[in-house]
């Protein structure tokens, strides 16, 4: 029996969490095949994608040196989780992803617990709109310990200009794939947030951040790691002279 398209891309995604190379090298493998066993499907993601970035789709969002908006969401279990409490003990990487049934999503969730340690003491946090039985078996794939949280209807994404909707084509096209979206979000609309990192300082600034409409690209680990180094090292740094100083009246 031949074996179906999503079969092979099954083997491909596993194939490429087992290999030890960049996480751009393992999507660019996923992207080459499904450009070579699916040219029309790639070829609708690619006109897809060049209208959003020719709209410029995420540009708007909180930008390095603003305030990360304050949320509150449940997470894979139910229980509530708020950023502000995330702040409390460090640093945080919120990353949006489209969900359980994206190959790219699950690699990236993957590089993401396999550098979760590393990270410490900032904490990963994983945003999608999927309800909790599929924000579960992710987290569950993945392997890390990192929560994955449900922003019920797009709404944290709307508010930031992350969020957007997917044409009929292209739905059309996601559906013949076997990928049912409004049931994995429980709801009805197709709206997809835009891949994207933000890295957040305890004092709840952004202090780096990765928006890419075309979801295929996605921030290296790497990278991500040495931002938070940053991060830390700014916290962790000696209070100079001038602000020493003002500290010292404040306490006179």
């Amino acid at each position: 029996m031949a074996r179906s398209f999503a079969d092979e891309l099954e083997d491909a995604f596993k194939a490429q969490r087992r290999r030890d190379v960049a996480l751009s090298d393992r999507l660019q493998a996923i992207a080459d095949l499904v450009r070579e066993r699916g040219p029309v499907f790639a070829s609708a993601v690619d006109s897809f994608v060049s209208r959003l970035e020719a709209a410029r789709a995420g540009d708007s969002a909180p930008k390095v040196g603003e305030p990360m908006p304050l949320f509150i969401m449940p997470d894979q279990e139910g229980q509530l989780v708020a950023l502000q409490d995330l702040l409390s003990g460090g640093p945080v990487v919120i990353v949006f992803h489209r969900g359980h049934w994206c190959p790219y999503c699950r690699l990236n969730m993957a590089a993401l617990a396999e550098v979760e340690d590393r990270a410490r003491p900032a904490r990963i946090v994983a945003v999608s709109s999927e309800v909790q039985r599929y924000t579960r078996e992710l987290k569950a794939e993945a392997g890390g310990r990192f929560p994955i949280l449900t922003d019920v209807g797009g709404g944290y994404a709307l508010s930031l200009n992350l969020a957007v909707w997917v044409d009929q084509e292209m739905a059309g096209m996601i559906e013949r794939a076997g990928w049912d979206i409004p049931l994995y979000q429980g709801g009805t609309d197709w709206i997809l947030p835009i891949p994207a990192v933000f890295v957040v300082g305890q004092d709840g600034m952004i202090a780096a951040r990765h928006v890419d409409p075309d979801y295929r690209r996605r921030m290296e680990v790497d990278h991500l790691l040495s931002c938070v180094d940053l991060v830390l090292d700014k916290a962790a740094a000696p209070v100079g002279r001038t602000d020493e100083v003002e500290q010292r009246a404040r306490l006179a």
